[in-house]
């Protein structure tokens, strides 16, 4: 089931369609301005747009064969879980998703979960590696 919000484009479909497109601007459209992302490998969660578009955009340089396997929905809500795969560092992960939708249809709520610990450390590893570009994306937005 796909839920559309009144006047907006943003849906969980659409969230999904974008990730599995590779598309980072339609991605970051979907993305509320106050947008909080708490990441599986960060203490502190990261708030804003530009900060959270770039952690975004950097998952999408450091994931390999990522895909979305499964997708768990409040049909009457604004909470979604899209449960993933992908290759990090030659290390197998799964994870998952959990979006909160604002009254608006912006993703205001983005936390991240992944297994198992040998993959969430090798995704340390290369998001790490990808800090200071992450850093001036977010400071160029």
């Amino acid at each position: 089931m796909d839920m559309a919000f009144p006047g907006s484009t943003a849906s969980p479909h659409a969230f999904r369609k974008a990730v599995e497109a590779r598309d980072a601007p339609a991605l970051e459209a979907l993305l509320a301005e106050n947008v909080v992302f708490t990441s599986p490998v960060a203490f502190k969660p990261y708030e804003g747009k530009a900060i959270t578009a770039a952690i975004l955009r950097a998952v999408m340089r450091v994931f390999e064969d990522f895909r979305y396997v499964r997708e768990i929905a409040d049909p009457g809500g604004r909470d979604h879980a899209l449960v993933f795969t992908a290759t990090v560092g030659g290390k197998r992960i799964q994870g998952c998703d959990f979006l909160h939708f604002d009254a608006e249809g912006r993703i205001d709520d983005f936390t991240v979960m992944v297994r198992p610990l040998s993959a969430a450390r090798a995704l340390a590893d290369a998001m790490g590696a990808q800090f200071d570009r992450i850093a001036a994306e977010a400071a160029g937005a």
